[in-house]
């Protein structure tokens, strides 16, 4: 049994706020010291303000967008994400506010760029210093409080296997606790004591022994919760309330309160409210940046398709969108006009004769897609999603949905020209239906974890895919 009650956390986090300010600071000092010869003295009070106040709107931003959330504190790649986003946007708030401040031309621009650059790496690594020195503070049980399970039922069982399963949280279990003597209640349950009734685990919370009560107990057992609850409320521990035995269903959703009344989250509309709007603008803007440098490139394919082979140029095909609407997707034609399909859709495969010279070049350099940027400006698809496929599309015989049940959970959110199944080597032809899981598998981990950097980062992938192809023909 833990012989002391642990470290909070929050401590350990509040450490690490400090520090990541005193960075920024540091940051801005580096930059000073190397750009002191072009500085004038009577100017530094200035640039130190400066570097004071971007630390302060860092720490406000960072604690905005989460930065400093418990589960950003073991999850690496979380952390980078929320610490350079925020810095990013301090960034950007400092050059919006220098600007209608008139003031960017009292600080030289070298030791504006020294001091973003210098800060935003010491940040990355300052954080991965943090979040390995909590990890570790973590494995030795530092930050664990004492919880004692009330109920050593199939609840209380299920209970304590949640909690021995799930590696972010920081507790150290007792043991159970039941009233129920007569037989019905196990010595031990899985290497877990059964020490006594209530009055021996208000014993033990007298002792000092134990910091935490979960009161695992089924809810229709009302009187019984109420009456172990009102002796437990006369010492000083935390006492919380397990979810009934059907609840553990849900145990991952978030539980959220509907005026006062709490309830469970099963399932949230993903990129929803302002991160829709953030998404849209992320699409409009790249998309219109992106044409207005592959416009040359997409009149030469459209010359090059029509010289080819006769037919039209473009090929629109119906597609299944958000929420299964459906809209016709663009690409460049790469088939023999009377071979192309637009119903009951047979995939390309290795060596397909219905592909045409051409065809077989711009379906292996994805030049074929490129048509879907008008796709993402009329709002059907978007940059970065789960590809688009044709409803009648197989996988070994078998449509899509009837091959996965959750298939139809890709359509949470628009498709797009390029995706994280497709930067991960799962593209083209789907004629197994391992291939179609593991497609799915990925469409869904990027609809559960969207981001814009995840974005930009499967973009910045995708040139790589772009560059050397694999699976298309």
């Amino acid at each position: 049994m833990p012989g002391s009650t642990g470290i909070p956390i929050d401590l350990a986090i509040f450490a690490v706020r400090v520090v990541e300010f005193l960075t920024i600071i540091l940051g801005g000092i580096v930059a000073l010291t190397l750009w002191a010869d072009s500085i004038p003295v009577d100017l530094v009070p200035n640039y130190g303000r400066a570097v004071l106040g971007g630390a302060l709107i860092f720490a406000l931003v960072v604690e905005i967008m989460g930065g400093y959330d418990v589960d950003c504190h073991f999850s690496l790649r979380r952390a980078w994400q929320r610490v350079t986003g925020a810095w990013l946007v301090t960034g950007l708030f400092l050059i919006t506010m220098g600007f209608l401040l008139q003031l960017t031309q009292d600080f030289d621009r070298g030791w504006s760029v020294t001091w973003f650059v210098t800060s935003a790496v010491m940040l990355g690594g300052t954080r991965a210093a943090s979040t390995l020195w909590i990890r570790r503070l973590k494995s030795q049980g530092v930050f664990n409080s004492r919880v004692a399970i009330y109920g050593a039922s199939a609840q209380g069982q299920r209970l304590a296997k949640y909690i021995r399963g799930n590696s972010k949280l920081t507790i150290s279990l007792v043991g159970f606790f039941d009233d129920r003597r007569d037989g019905r209640v196990p010595v031990t349950v899985d290497d877990l004591p059964v020490f006594g009734t209530t009055d021996d685990l208000i014993a033990m919370i007298r002792e000092g022994l134990i910091d935490q009560v979960i009161v695992a107990l089924p809810w229709s057992a009302e009187a019984r919760i109420q009456q172990v609850v009102q002796k437990l409320a006369l010492t000083p521990v935390r006492i919380r309330l397990a979810p009934d035995l059907a609840s553990f269903a849900y145990s991952h959703r978030p539980l959220v309160l509907l005026g006062d009344l709490p309830v469970i989250t099963l399932f949230e509309r993903p990129i929803s409210g302002m991160d829709a709007i953030v998404k849209r603008a992320e699409d409009l803007i790249l998309t219109i940046g992106i044409l207005a440098f592959i416009w040359p490139i997409m009149l030469l394919v459209a010359i090059a398709v029509k010289l080819d082979s006769p037919g039209p140029v473009f090929f629109r095909q119906p597609r299944e969108g958000f929420n299964n609407k459906p809209f016709h997707v663009f690409k460049f034609r790469s088939m023999a006009h009377d071979k192309c399909e637009t119903d009951s859709v047979q995939q390309a495969t290795k060596g397909d004769m219905r592909v045409t010279r051409v065809g077989r070049i711009i379906r292996a350099t994805s030049l074929d897609e490129l048509p879907q940027f008008f796709n993402v400006l009329q709002g059907h698809m978007s940059l970065v999603g789960p590809r688009p496929h044709a409803p009648s599309t197989r996988a070994a015989g078998r449509l899509f949905h009837e091959v996965v049940q959750t298939y139809a959970g890709r359509h949470k959110v628009k498709p797009g020209i390029t995706g994280w199944a497709q930067v991960c080597g799962w593209r083209g032809e789907t004629d197994t239906e391992e291939k179609l899981i593991k497609r799915l598998e990925h469409d869904l981990y990027y609809i559960e974890n969207w981001s814009v950097s995840f974005d930009l980062y499967i973009l910045f992938r995708t040139i790589f895919a772009v560059i050397f192809p694999k699976n298309a023909f």
